[in-house]
């Protein structure tokens, strides 16, 4: 089984980055505001979401990485 080492700030982030991206998707597949200021508000969470998702990997693979050198200095 692998383990994944990230730290809390870090694991927000990744929570955080999911969460804009699905709700940019949910508000652009709803009905609950105007057409168009809901279109804005779901285009620009997509977008964020979008564009934290490389920050989001790196940080992923840096845990990854840190609990396989832990593992091969045990």
């Amino acid at each position: 089984m692998k383990r994944l080492d990230l730290s809390l700030p870090e694991l927000l982030f990744v929570i955080a980055t999911r969460a804009a991206l699905a709700a940019g998707v949910g508000l652009l597949l709803s009905d609950r505001l105007r057409g168009n200021k809901r279109r804005k508000i779901g285009l620009t969470l997509i977008a964020l979401g979008a564009l934290t998702t490389l920050p989001a990997a790196i940080f992923v693979r840096q845990g990854f990485r840190r609990e396989e050198r832990e593992r091969q200095a045990a």
